[in-house]
């Protein structure tokens, strides 16, 4: 260190001399940071577009081939319904929509975290930065449309969101004890048995409060008459059975002959006919083997195709073996979950010979049993994806029953949902970025930009993907 100057000597022994003038803060950034901030805003705006119109045209487009396939027939078109032109500009229109849905969600997320940063400081505002940034970015779910309500799809980022915030609990010294149980390896599977309660029990008592895409999935995979449901309600419910003969005429219409008592108090005659209950149950656990394979084929192969098509090229038989295994260990979940769904309220009503609606949540609980067939990785996914349908279904029934608190009968409660869970998941990326699973964490930086360390305030943006793979 350079000697003081006389000057300085002499002001500090006579004790007059003037504080030195401080110096001004740094700008926040020069004409290169602003260029690289609005860069990062516009390839996260083009990134969160093109994810979302990817998989929203993706499934669309599924959607219209499918249904170009079934409808080939103008006679099989029912009067009223939507042609196949007026179902391709239908998805046009969705797929834009959820394109501007995370384009914007992106774009104006990196437009409010880069603000802050270069107003107040990177590392100043760094604890609250992307909790504000991720609220804010929320209300582009309205995007999708003013009149379109998303209850599933916020409930399960909310899911995501508290599993997130449950693993910094977990690694947290002052929270650590209380999310002890949250480790329980098993918790999943305690999860899906919940949904399977609530989703299984809405299916057979009160279709009305689940969604309708997903009411047809399990219309189509439960695998019995609207008919044969009707007629189980009825006895569940304590009420006249006034559809027996349409009963009996579905089941006339297959090849079966049966003639159905209208004082039965157990619904087996209705639900399975003329076969026994451990008859049905192997009868229908092939017929729903059946009708799950078409599911999971797209599921696993179009990966394969896609994301592996490097690895599907050197390694064909590994990739495709494991696809064919998936596929396969898959359908095989979903066949159990649903055969089991009967068997298990079957072996209820006959056990207590009485039908009621306690005996159906304790006879459908079980049915998550089956997730232990899937892989571990997919079992959490599967537990919460379930248990947002589960929940919106629940509020539902407490609504139409008059029951639900007015402070959550907001009119977009699916906006403020979904805002909350993303500012949580976007803090927990900014902040705790070790508790995101690997595939997850890599398409976030692709979209975002991996996030620059704390103690570099002169950053005035964050990495991209490549330049960071490179550094590191």
């Amino acid at each position: 260190m350079a000697p003081a100057p006389p000057e300085d000597l002499q002001c500090a022994a006579n004790g007059n001399c003037a504080a030195p003038p401080r110096k001004p803060p740094p700008a926040p950034a020069g004409g290169d940071g602003v260029l690289r901030w609005l860069r990062r805003c516009v390839e996260a705006a083009g990134k969160g577009f093109a994810i979302g119109a990817g998989l929203k045209g993706g499934l669309a487009l599924f959607s219209v081939l499918v249904r170009i396939r079934s409808r080939r027939s103008p006679r099989s078109r029912k009067a009223g319904a939507m042609t196949n032109e007026e179902a391709v500009v239908l998805a046009l229109k969705e797929t834009l929509r959820y394109g501007l849905f995370l384009g914007t969600f992106a774009g104006s997320y990196v437009s409010v975290d880069e603000y802050i940063a270069a107003v107040w400081g990177r590392k100043r505002t760094a604890r609250w930065r992307s909790l504000l940034a991720g609220l804010i970015a929320g209300p582009s779910m309205l995007l999708t449309g003013p009149g379109t309500q998303h209850t599933s799809l916020a409930i399960y980022i909310l899911m995501r969101a508290a599993v997130l915030a449950s693993r910094c609990g977990i690694k947290s010294k002052r929270f650590g004890k209380i999310c002890k149980p949250l480790t329980w390896s098993n918790g999943d599977i305690f999860l899906m048995c919940l949904a399977s309660a609530q989703i299984l029990s809405a299916y057979i008592l009160n279709q009305d409060s689940l969604p309708s895409s997903y009411k047809s999935f399990l219309n189509k995979h439960g695998g019995k008459d609207l008919t044969i449901l009707q007629g189980v309600k009825d006895i569940v419910n304590h009420t006249a059975l006034n559809n027996l003969a349409g009963i009996e005429k579905y089941y006339k219409s297959v090849g079966v002959d049966i003639k159905l008592d209208p004082n039965m108090k157990v619904p087996c005659p209705i639900v399975h006919g003329n076969q026994s209950c451990t008859e049905h149950v192997f009868s229908f656990l092939l017929q729903a083997y059946g009708r799950a394979v078409p599911v999971y084929v797209p599921v696993y192969l179009v990966p394969a195709l896609v994301v592996h098509r490097q690895h599907l090229m050197k390694r064909p038989y590994t990739i495709l073996g494991k696809s064919l295994l998936g596929i396969a260990r898959s359908s095989m979940f979903l066949s159990v979950y649903c055969a089991s769904a009967w068997a298990w309220t079957c072996l209820l009503f006959r056990t207590f010979q009485s039908a009621n609606t306690p005996l159906v949540i304790l006879g459908t609980f079980p049915t998550g049993l089956a997730l232990f067939i899937e892989k571990k990785s997919r079992r959490i996914e599967i537990s919460l994806y379930c248990l947002a349908r589960a929940i919106e279904s629940f509020f539902t029934c407490l609504t139409d029953a008059g029951l639900c608190p007015p402070i959550l009968q907001i009119k977009r409660a699916d906006v403020v949902v979904f805002g909350i869970a993303t500012s949580i998941i976007m803090h927990c990326y900014a902040q705790e970025r070790e508790v995101f699973r690997s595939k997850y964490l890599n398409v976030l930086d692709w979209v975002f930009g991996v996030p620059p360390p704390l103690d570099n305030e002169g950053k005035s943006g964050y990495l991209p993907d490549d330049e960071a793979k490179r550094c590191q």
